[in-house]
């Protein structure tokens, strides 16, 4: 940079590039021109190094707006943000600590009773915020980028019965009932089928090409539809427009007709993602190959070496549905034969005659024509000379035998 004066204003002259750039510094003092001209070699060196001139004063709702307006936001980032700003909002960015962090885990889990998992949600979006602001050059570094998350316990995961299935079924109807059939034979989540185009069908191949995906590998996967899904789709099938409709809108919450459903049907409580588990798990039951199953539910592949060299093919794909269709086939016949044993068992014990309730051992040894203990007694009796008449003849005896003990006891007293 060079400074000139030019019609008494002293002008800066600099290379950008290999391009003479020029500006005023709109003042004829030649020291105030010369402090501006540090000024902007300054800015020129932090923007050539990417040095950040950190604002001290910036707060965290600060930064959170101008992430917000950016259009980097996403959905889930907007719900966490209800929990953190309250907490952080006031807070100037570079005291924002992993102290800090701990102290709001701490306090968000003394308030509601939430999992560590559900917290580590949250500060994941803290971090994820912080991180924004490194890369727009707000700040010099992100005080929580090696912060450990609390262990998370592994929970039970929900599957659905093929019992269950049935009864919600038949209390479902419309569109949750189309919904609950494309989950649990596609295994896609609520808002790839929500989101579903009706041209991205393939009738002529029975093949579903997933519209849109909340993971990069399960964008325009293709999965083979089952016959009963094939038949539905044809039946609902209209040029163009989201698959899933209600009164001509497209559907992207089903909370309070998915509760009614279970309600109706009598079963347990269970999410409407878990039908996305029991499609991975009947998959697994009927013999298909780990690698396949994430294919068709576009799994991310994470860090698995040679993951990028492994692509499943359609025939493998329309198998594995094949080996789903016929697994789910054989558990509906056992479990209609035994609702029939059942029901054949519930008639014949209404059919038999008798008074019902439990019998008691003499009762059942009456029917029996008395084979129990007392019956056995009096055979062995008979067989032994005794029974009843006996006994009866056996105490006259004794009765006259103490008779004649008496008279001999007072006839010897008399002499």
């Amino acid at each position: 940079m060079s400074l000139f004066k030019r019609g008494g204003v002293w002008w800066i002259y600099s290379y950008q590039d290999g391009v003479r750039q020029q500006c005023s510094t709109k003042t004829s003092n030649r020291k105030q021109a010369e402090k501006i001209e540090a000024k902007l070699k300054e800015e020129a060196i932090n923007n050539r190094f990417r040095i950040v001139e950190i604002d001290p004063a910036m707060q965290f709702d600060e930064l959170a707006a101008r992430f917000i307006a950016s259009g980097s936001v996403r959905p889930h980032h907007l719900y966490h943000l209800k929990f953190l700003l309250p907490y952080f909002g006031d807070f100037p960015v570079i005291r924002i600590t992993k102290s800090l962090a701990d102290e709001f885990r701490q306090q968000r889990m003394a308030r509601a009773s939430i999992k560590d998992a559900t917290v580590n949600r949250d500060l994941s979006v803290l971090r994820h915020i912080l991180y924004w602001g490194v890369d727009e050059q707000l700040l010099a570094a992100n005080p929580l980028a090696r912060m450990k998350m609390a262990r998370e316990r592994r929970t039970r995961r929900q599957i659905l019965s093929i019992a269950e299935e049935e009864s919600l079924l038949g209390a479902a109807k419309g569109h949750l009932r189309l919904m609950i059939i494309a989950a649990l034979d596609t295994g896609m989540r609520r808002g790839e089928i929500t989101s579903q185009l009706c041209e991205d069908i393939d009738f002529s191949r029975a093949v579903l090409s997933v519209t849109r995906s909340k993971t990069p590998e399960g964008e325009s996967r293709e999965i083979p539809l089952t016959r009963r899904l094939y038949e539905l789709l044809i039946e609902n099938w209209k040029p163009q427009g989201t698959i899933v409709e209600f009164n001509g809108k497209p559907v992207r919450i089903v909370k309070r007709s998915w509760a009614s459903a279970l309600k109706n049907a009598e079963i347990r409580h269970v999410r409407f993602h878990d039908l996305r588990h029991t499609f991975n798990t009947r998959l697994m039951e009927a013999g298909v190959l780990q690698e396949i199953r994430m294919a068709i539910m576009g799994h991310s592949t994470g860090g698995r070496v040679h993951a990028i060299y492994t692509h499943i093919e359609l025939p493998a794909k329309r198998e594995a549905i094949r080996k789903l269709e016929r697994w789910v086939n054989e558990q509906q016949q056992q479990l209609n034969k035994e609702n029939s044993n059942a029901s054949t068992e519930t008639e014949r014990s209404e059919s038999e005659p008798g008074e019902a309730g439990p019998q008691t051992l003499e009762e059942k040894d009456s029917r029996r024509g008395g084979s129990g203990p007392s019956r056995q007694a009096e055979v062995r009796d008979r067989r032994n000379g005794g029974g009843p008449e006996n006994e009866t003849a056996a105490a006259s005896e004794v009765r006259r035998s103490a008779q004649a003990v008496r008279v001999d006891v007072a006839e010897g007293a008399k002499s």
